[in-house]
């Protein structure tokens, strides 16, 4: 386990009091009034979030399992690694296992723990748990009612390039796929 991160100087804000603004079924928003480091005081306004999962599908002649998924808040149609939303109380691998068979119809017979990634930190607690999958055997996907995507395949330079040129903006896309180029270089 990696050491905490310390500073020199006190860099900790203190919660005085919180108020709920906004509860969904999926997030919440916090208003917190909190001290600052030289005593005065402030706001702080953030999106409280279940948590995730993200999936890094790789099938043993090296291609990877992708979807495109069309994202509300943008209008547009994203190139996504499989990811979901971990259930209260569910262990992350169990939520990476379901999520890739529910959104792709696909198993693995091997999971690898990444790294977690905290991807919004200035408005948002949400955190991403990556995973590698491997041993990737086709089955029957169960998607969601109201869930819409399409599943598809492309090798690590495609990606790249992609990301270079644009196509690829989500950024637990972005990270996985830098992740999977330094897992394939031996270099993890």
């Amino acid at each position: 386990m990696a050491e905490k991160i310390t500073s020199k100087l006190d860099l900790q804000e203190n919660k005085i009091s919180s108020e709920l603004v906004y509860e969904g079924s999926f997030l919440k928003v916090d208003k917190d009034v909190v001290s600052l480091p030289d005593g005065q005081t402030a706001t702080r306004e953030y999106i409280r979030h279940p948590g995730a999962v993200v999936i890094i599908p790789l099938f043993d002649d090296g291609r990877i399992l992708l979807e495109k998924q069309f994202r509300y808040p943008l209008h547009q149609v994203f190139i996504e690694f499989p990811a979901g939303k971990i259930d209260a109380g569910e262990d992350p691998l169990l939520c990476a296992q379901r999520e890739l068979r529910e959104e792709t119809g696909y198993t693995a017979t091997d999971w690898s723990f990444v790294c977690t990634i905290h991807n919004a930190i200035a408005y948002s607690d949400e955190h991403l748990n990556i995973y590698l999958a491997k041993g990737l055997t086709a089955g029957q996907a169960a998607l969601d009612e109201e869930e819409f995507l399409e599943v598809f395949t492309a090798t690590l330079p495609e990606m790249l390039d992609w990301i270079r040129s644009g196509q690829i903006t989500d950024v637990k896309t972005v990270i996985g796929t830098f992740w999977l180029e330094k897992i394939l270089a031996g270099k993890w």
